[in-house]
């Protein structure tokens, strides 16, 4: 794809989301048709992001479709990663505004903290490797929110150029002794306005979230990109991905690791 391509199909996902407008799809010409194209999309994106404001950066990366159930609900088969902003991020027990999205979804997540950079000249990582980068696993929830009309329908190439159809997170408590949870076996239970709405487990995220970190340092080697020092990472949902309301309040407990909360107002 030509750059100048490159460059209007990420005004258009800019854009939609500025000014809160949908759209259906891509125009062909500038729609990606492979994870290069939809990576390369991706990252003009990201520039436009952080020219239009000096105090947005890059905090980390969110991994999508880590969880069979969030697969079969898109329609995709594979993992995806896209990027986190400091300007769309929030500490636990925050207020954020529904005006924000278009028609907001909440996963409850595993993230991590990075403590060493894990540079793309010196892969493949292996998982211990991987591991002893780590610096604090934190309890976390992402909002996901499509620029597409109907995002179950577009394929995996253009949900990553829309940068994963990451909108916003939040983020608990970081504890550093990470091998003091089962990570593969760790309960989470989604509430909103106090009732139970799921119950999810690490264990959905490709089995264990450390096999989907791992996932992530090797595909972006892949790429050419190192996971940076103090890099936070989300490493997919455990439950479906839950729609949530104007007014609602939502409460993620995460057992022994910690509670997330939010109210969307």
């Amino acid at each position: 794809m030509e750059n100048k391509n490159i460059s209007i199909a990420a005004n258009i996902l800019y854009n939609s989301r500025l000014r809160l407008k949908k759209i259906f799809d891509l125009p062909k010409y500038c729609k990606p048709q492979n994870t290069e194209e939809a990576y390369a999309i991706q990252n003009s994106l990201v520039k436009k992001y952080l020219s239009a404001d000096k105090k947005t950066f890059v905090i980390g990366k969110k991994i999508g479709c880590t969880n069979k159930a969030a697969q079969e609900q898109i329609n995709i088969s594979s993992p995806f990663y896209g990027n986190i902003f400091s300007t769309y991020s929030s500490k636990n027990n925050c207020s954020i505004k529904s005006e924000l999205f278009f028609k907001p979804f909440i996963e409850p997540e595993f993230s991590f903290k990075m403590k060493k950079t894990l540079d793309a000249d010196k892969a493949p990582y292996t998982s211990n490797q991987i591991y002893d980068a780590i610096d604090t696993i934190i309890p976390s929830i992402e909002i996901v929110d499509s620029r597409y009309q109907d995002w179950t329908t577009v394929g995996i190439n253009s949900l990553i150029a829309d940068n994963g159809a990451n909108a916003y997170w939040i983020y608990g408590s970081e504890k550093k002794n990470i091998d003091q949870f089962d990570l593969f076996d760790h309960s989470v239970s989604l509430y909103i306005n106090n009732t139970l709405i799921s119950e999810g487990n690490a264990s959905n995220v490709l089995n264990n979230p450390l096999n989907a970190l791992s996932w992530l340092v090797n595909t972006m080697t892949h790429h050419g990109k190192s996971l940076s020092i103090n890099s936070y990472v989300s490493t997919g949902t455990c439950t479906p991905a839950i729609p949530v309301n104007k007014g609602d309040k939502i409460n993620v407990d995460f057992g022994t690791l910690g509670k997330v909360n939010f109210n969307l107002v």
